[in-house]
């Protein structure tokens, strides 16, 4: 590998244009896939709202898939970035193969889950047979078939982590647009397609996603990077796969805390109001699109600080910071007042019933005034992980979640019935920004400002 093609734009390009050219390719990706669900779940709530509270019940799995794909990519990411920020260029090309192989370990241990638990995981939510048997169905398809979207989103780290963040871009839209394109046609049985109702969904999100592996391996090993992938002829070092959890188990039990939370969300709800249940669901999704960009800004935001912090640039490092900050707080500004002003327009689109927009409407009120302080704690996270401190980023998910949300809705929901099970969302956020400046704070004093 050339040094001319070693040389990384993560250290000489101006943040903010940096970001920008980083993190659009990651949002409009991220944008693409959040209306993927949207739509997915737009044509399964025409099926029945059993059909859709029979999905959103298998919501936490796909969360907790998606934990350790995105989880231990992070971990990839920031190991790769920081490789390459200290010029140790044939460590960077470990971590990425080592990761690569890695992906497939996790989708045995997914595919065993899918084959063993599902009926058991669904009985523990309802009786009903049509909510059973589809809810099974559409777990064992989703579990079983998850080796694609492990081995691509592994893929999209690696490149994002050398600052390639169109090649990600084009994986994601390519299984989300396929995935769109099929849903109808499974779904309703189109044409020569099979009606599959229900099933049809999940086999649709697996197609989507084998489409985006198959591009994610062709521009992977088919192009030149500034890593290079092995798939044989390396042992796995020990050392490594410690390197590479370090920061990605704690990402992953961060991300594994939306599984837990939805999981609790839905038994909470579930004595309250099936109804609920599909109302969260919905509230998931549709959140997802203001959410999942502020997340392709992450995306293109942590390698960016982790090359810096490796390069011990902590301008750079610090302004990334900031600059991610302000657009993050922007987009969830926008966010909050689409919110406050068309709930029963949002509500809608999922042929939504009378109780459902009863429900609904003050929930995403109140829910929505979360998404502020929601984009301090994300950017933090990313700071958290671009500088090896993926501990701190997991203890912020904790006290959001575990010791936040999770919690205080169940006080709430005793304390004040299903109206107030709500407000367990922005009280959550406020806490856990707290824990975020502290925790910045100290690590700065110990750590940053020592830089050059």
């Amino acid at each position: 590998m050339s040094e001319q093609l070693r040389e990384n734009k993560m250290g000489t390009m101006p943040i903010g244009r940096l970001i920008a050219t980083m993190s659009w390719p990651a949002i409009l990706s991220m944008l693409i896939q959040a209306l993927y669900n949207i739509v997915d779940s737009i044509f399964v709530s025409m099926i029945s709202e059993q059909a859709l509270a029979a999905v959103t019940y298998i919501y936490p799995v796909q969360m907790l898939l998606v934990a350790v794909g995105v989880g231990t990519g992070v971990g990839i990411n920031s190991l790769i970035s920081r490789r390459l920020g200290a010029k140790r260029f044939e460590e960077a090309d470990l971590a990425a193969s080592h990761g690569y192989r890695i992906s497939f370990f996790n989708w045995i241990g997914f595919a065993l889950i899918g084959l063993l638990l599902s009926d058991i995981y669904m009985k523990f939510f309802s009786d009903t047979s049509y909510i059973l048997e589809n809810g099974a169905a559409y777990m064992r398809i989703i579990t079983i078939g998850s080796v694609f979207v492990l081995v691509e989103v592994t893929t999209e780290k690696i490149l994002q982590a050398t600052g390639n963040m169109l090649f990600p871009m084009l994986c994601s839209i390519a299984g989300a647009v396929t995935n769109v394109i099929l849903d109808p046609l499974l779904i309703f049985g189109v044409g020569p397609f099979p009606r599959m109702g229900v099933t049809g969904a999940a086999v649709a999100t697996i197609l989507g996603q084998l489409v985006g592996m198959i591009l994610g391996q062709y521009l992977l090993f088919s192009k030149e990077h500034q890593v290079k992938v092995k798939v044989r002829g390396f042992k796995m070092n020990s050392c490594i796969i410690r390197d590479i959890y370090s920061v990605g188990l704690p990402a992953i039990l961060m991300q594994a805390m939306l599984s837990i939370l939805q999981f609790g969300l839905n038994a909470i709800l579930a004595g309250l109001s099936e109804t609920a249940v599909a109302v969260n669901g919905v509230y998931g999704r549709l959140q997802s699109f203001i959410f999942m960009p502020v997340f392709g800004l992450n995306q293109g935001a942590l390698p960016i600080m982790g090359y810096n912090y490796g390069a011990r640039d902590k301008v750079r490092l610090m302004k990334a910071f900031k600059v991610g900050f302000g657009v993050a707080f922007t987009i969830m500004a926008i966010g909050l007042i689409l919110f406050q002003l068309f709930p029963r327009q949002f509500l809608s689109l999922f042929n939504a019933s009378e109780a459902m927009y009863e429900i609904g409407t003050p929930a995403f009120h109140i829910i929505s005034l979360c998404f502020l302080p929601a984009s301090f704690g994300i950017l933090a996270s990313a700071f958290f992980q671009a500088t090896g401190h993926g501990v701190l980023s997991l203890w912020a998910s904790l006290i959001r979640q575990m010791i936040g949300i999770l919690p205080l809705a169940w006080i709430l929901a005793r304390a004040g019935g299903l109206p107030a099970v709500w407000y367990a969302f922005p009280i959550a956020e406020v806490i856990g920004v707290l824990y975020s400046i502290i925790a910045m704070r100290y690590i700065y004093k110990k750590e940053i400002a020592k830089l050059s």
